[in-house]
């Protein structure tokens, strides 16, 4: 086991490098494991690069980036149970209460046992390491309470959109996705969506009616961040309307998304509903450190989000390939960041690969 190990932080000026540091030490609850893989999340980690680039701040210190990832258990820490050294885990980031902890892009990452899951024999490190937004994504349709044959719009097709687009299918459900960016559309057409509609280019709310037969939206996931009025006027339009003029169903917030827009008789009898990351458990420090929520009471907790969303790859339902773009080596993982701003349009999900 390295003392010292590579990691990828980002600068003021947008800018990725390759730094070494101490590879951090074990508190009680928590594992050591050596990457193999970590997976990019475009908005959340990159938002500030696109800006950083365009208005740089040179005093701003550097950052690590990252917060899901993949790879084996080489030390535990104590009171840990459950888990084994040299066992598989996708590992994913809570809050870093300590410096060092986190699911980085690193070769060595310390993270809580309860945010870590066995990897199923058949799945690999680099499909592992996008678990957290599966778990994401699974959390949201859950929230959106699917039933079979519904129409449904996914807003915003980056990593966790994808998963969405997937799961709802899998639930069902028939989907037309709304991005930006062709290498996205591709992706969701692969994983199921029926119909993709280019925002700023396409008409799309008469294409999305048309895909519903008239009939308007079930439900709709918003998956992207920033301010977003015109967007969810344009979802409102989309949704079912009742003889009395009133819009219903559900909308899902999964995004860092804001709106300002009236309610009541402005949106009619529609449920909005925020989905909060990976589900219970999540930032509970006692839940991070090995905690135990009762299946009974909590069935659906962030550790068996994990689990089903692994499952599904396992079982062939979820192809991830069809997500990633790009692959990076880590020795050459600044031109991650580079690939994910320069050409945007053309990239999906990008993998880091630890062992290269």
């Amino acid at each position: 086991m390295a003392d010292t190990h590579r990691i990828l932080p980002i600068d003021g000026y947008g800018i990725g490098h390759i730094d070494q540091r101490e590879t951090p030490e074990l508190r009680p609850g928590y594992v050591l494991v050596r990457n193999r893989a970590s997976f990019f999340s475009q908005g959340t980690q990159l938002r500030s690069a696109f800006e950083d680039r365009k208005h740089p701040r040179p005093d701003a210190p550097r950052r690590p980036l990252g917060y899901q990832c993949a790879g084996d258990i080489v030390q535990l820490g104590v009171g840990v149970t459950g888990r084994e050294i040299g066992q598989r885990v996708a590992c994913m980031s809570g809050i870093e209460r300590f410096p060092g902890e986190g699911a980085y892009h690193a070769d060595y990452v310390v993270v809580g046992c309860g945010l870590t899951e066995p990897i199923p024999d058949s799945v690999s490190y680099d499909w592992a390491a996008s678990a957290h937004l599966a778990a994401t994504a699974m959390h949201a349709v859950r929230r959106a309470e699917l039933q079979l044959s519904e129409d449904v719009l996914v807003a915003g097709l980056g990593v966790v959109g994808q998963y969405c687009v997937r799961l709802a299918h899998l639930s069902g459900a028939r989907v037309v996705g709304w991005d930006l960016f062709p290498a996205r559309r591709r992706a969701a057409e692969l994983g199921g969506a029926g119909l993709t509609i280019t925002p700023g280019e396409d008409n799309l709310v008469a294409p999305t009616r048309e895909f519903t037969r008239g009939r308007g939206l079930d439900a709709a996931f918003i998956a992207f961040g920033g301010d977003g009025d015109e967007t969810f006027q344009q979802i409102l339009d989309c949704m079912k309307v009742t003889p009395d003029t009133h819009q219903m169903g559900r909308i899902v917030i999964v995004g860092g998304f804001s709106f300002r827009h009236g309610w009541a008789a402005s949106m009619g009898n529609v449920d909005v509903r925020s989905a909060a990351r990976t589900g219970p458990g999540f930032l509970d420090p006692y839940y991070e450190q090995g905690g135990y929520y009762p299946p009974v009471f909590t069935q659906w907790s962030t550790q068996r989000n994990l689990e089903e969303s692994m499952r599904l790859m396992s079982e062939g339902r979820i192809n991830v390939d069809e997500i990633i773009s790009h692959r990076f080596p880590m020795s050459e993982a600044p031109a991650a960041i580079d690939q994910i701003v320069n050409n945007t349009a053309e990239t999906a999900g990008v993998v880091i690969d630890h062992d290269a």
